[in-house]
């Protein structure tokens, strides 16, 4: 990895849920599904055993997907920003485009991304465009579909 895998303290602990459930529930249960269909016989056209196989590949995958991360994760809690005036990480920022629509940021480490709920990579144009950014600022995105110009109403951060 070329770069820290910042993530809040929220984000390393779902992390850290994910890899247990895989881990304890979802992997003893196919394991245990997949035994059973072993010992049915024919294992050629046996669906449980062939699924089951399958899942417990993507398992697996992702398990060492998720050990990577959390090994190379760096975990900042966004509270402790030294200077909550300005945007960065854990940052909740609220903009105004150029054709007066307001929108509502967080930024977040890439393995937080939830673009429904607005978090959004720290790494993306957008972010990069607000890091540093304090309210009153005025910012260019600079987006495949061209360049807008943003005005910065508000740059919160969490409590905890």
């Amino acid at each position: 990895m070329d770069h820290p895998n910042y993530i809040t303290p929220a984000g390393h602990a779902a992390l850290i849920a994910r890899h247990i459930h895989l881990f304890q529930v979802e992997r003893p249960q196919i394991v245990e599904t997949v035994s059973w269909a072993a010992g049915n016989g024919d294992r050629s056209e046996n669906g449980d055993y062939i699924y089951g196989r399958k899942r417990l590949r993507e398992i697996d995958r992702e398990l060492s997907w998720i050990s990577k991360r959390l090994k190379a994760a760096v975990v900042v809690g966004p509270a402790a920003q030294p200077d909550k005036r300005r945007a960065f990480f854990g940052a909740t920022v609220c903009y105004v485009e150029e054709d007066d629509t307001e929108r509502t940021v967080t930024l977040v480490g890439e393995d937080e991304i939830d673009i429904d709920k607005g978090r959004i990579s720290l790494r993306s144009p957008v972010a990069i465009a607000l890091k540093s950014a304090a309210a009153g600022d005025t910012r260019v995105l600079k987006l495949p579909g061209g360049n807008r110009e943003v005005e910065i109403l508000a740059v919160t951060y969490p409590d905890q």
